[in-house]
């Protein structure tokens, strides 16, 4: 006598539900739109992988692997990372804002619509100056526009 049930498909007896990848599509995760951040602002300056990875003393594979999203990155590897592109982790914060916030809740009708427009990047400035501290590029100004 068999000790299986009498459905051979143990997968059958699963409740429905929703599944991580479903919720996935309808939000951003935050490795992936940080890593599609931190790559663009790279590409933007012309600079290659290497050339970031070695002044944010990150491996060129973990950085690759944070760009693609697949990696979830440390506080202290984000602010390496955007250091070495000259920007601060709050800068790299207001270039994924736009990402962050669903299209759903982008506008609530109960708020005024000033308070209630999601920011936007206008534009990011390299500005003048010393390079920031271990040699990396002079510091940016990231300006919002709501």
């Amino acid at each position: 006598m068999s000790n299986h049930s009498a459905n051979p498909n143990p997968d059958a007896r699963r409740s429905p539900g929703p599944r991580p990848r479903a919720q996935a599509a309808k939000e951003p995760l935050w490795r992936q739109v940080v890593g599609g951040a931190l790559r663009g602002e790279r590409q933007a300056q012309g600079r290659t992988l290497k050339e970031v990875s070695e002044a944010a003393r990150i491996s060129m594979p973990y950085l690759s692997e944070i760009e693609r999203g697949r990696k979830e990155a440390s506080s202290e590897v984000l602010a390496a990372a955007a250091g070495a592109l000259g920007l601060s982790l709050a800068d790299l914060l207001a270039l994924t804002q736009r990402d962050l916030v669903p299209a759903g809740r982008r506008s609530r009708p109960e708020a005024s619509a000033a308070a209630a427009a999601p920011l936007r990047v206008a534009s990011v400035t390299r500005l003048p100056g010393r390079p920031q501290a271990g040699g990396g590029p002079a510091r940016a100004e990231v300006r919002l526009a709501a």
